[in-house]
């Protein structure tokens, strides 16, 4: 499977930051220009109501005000250790964007699963990538169509250094294949309200606390296998 025909279609896409919508939202209150435009979009997830004992919608007004409320994600989203049947080796990521879950392979048939975000209405793709390079507190550096129109963007067009502002949160593992950089990559994030989401443009994103884990237990050259949409996962592959 390969991604360079996702690649080349959305390459006229990149019209947003690379996997961030906004820059510098560390905190809730620095997201309100950006929840007008982000609820405008077709959101799908869902989350089990433990009182209601029913699926409901989660969209990015429910998941701030549960941020908001309870200083975490649901609890759908947080990292857990589960069963886990695969043909994968242990150190294996894959990604079921549909259930917005991310697993590592763990050996016994077990995986840690972690909460994500995950692309937006048409930034989603699939493939098998692997892990080719990882970076602490990385650098974000905006693209040149966000710099030439985004005045906020250009102060960094040169990078933003590391830090709890920056998009790309406390780590990052860049997704390569056949050698060479996708342009996707999995990241934390100053925005941990949006996990659980359909919001980036293609990366994949966890709270910093559940990144930073995933990022000891992952090595650099890691077969990262990303679903397509519409094949969620319940057993295993």
């Amino acid at each position: 499977m390969t991604i360079k025909a996702n690649l080349a279609r959305m390459a006229a896409g990149w019209h947003a930051a690379l996997c961030s919508l906004a820059v510098g939202a560390a905190t809730l209150a620095s997201v309100g220009a950006f929840a007008t435009s982000a609820e405008a979009q077709v959101f799908e997830t869902q989350i089990f109501d433990p009182i209601k004992r029913q699926w409901v919608d989660y969209d990015p007004k429910q998941a701030m005000k549960y941020y908001q409320a309870h200083g975490q994600t649901p609890e759908d989203f947080r990292r857990q250790l589960v069963d886990f049947r695969t043909a994968e080796k242990p150190g294996t990521v894959i990604i079921d964007g549909n259930r917005h879950y991310l697993y590592v392979v763990l050996p016994g048939f077990k995986a840690m699963r972690y909460g994500i975000g995950i692309g937006r209405e048409g930034f989603g793709w699939a493939g098998i990538v692997e892990v080719g390079r990882k970076a602490e507190w990385p650098t974000w550096t905006p693209p040149a169509e966000m710099v030439e129109r985004d005045p906020n963007a250009a102060k960094w067009k040169d990078g933003m250094p590391g830090g709890p502002e920056n998009p790309l949160g406390a780590r990052a593992m860049y997704l390569y294949e056949n050698g060479r950089d996708t342009i996707y990559r999995i990241h934390g994030t100053s925005q941990p309200w949006s996990i659980g989401l359909n919001i980036s443009s293609g990366c994949i994103r966890l709270v910093n606390e559940d990144v930073t884990d995933l990022y000891e237990q992952v090595e650099i050259g890691a077969k990262v296998i990303v679903l397509l949409q519409g094949a969620a996962l319940y057993k295993g592959v």
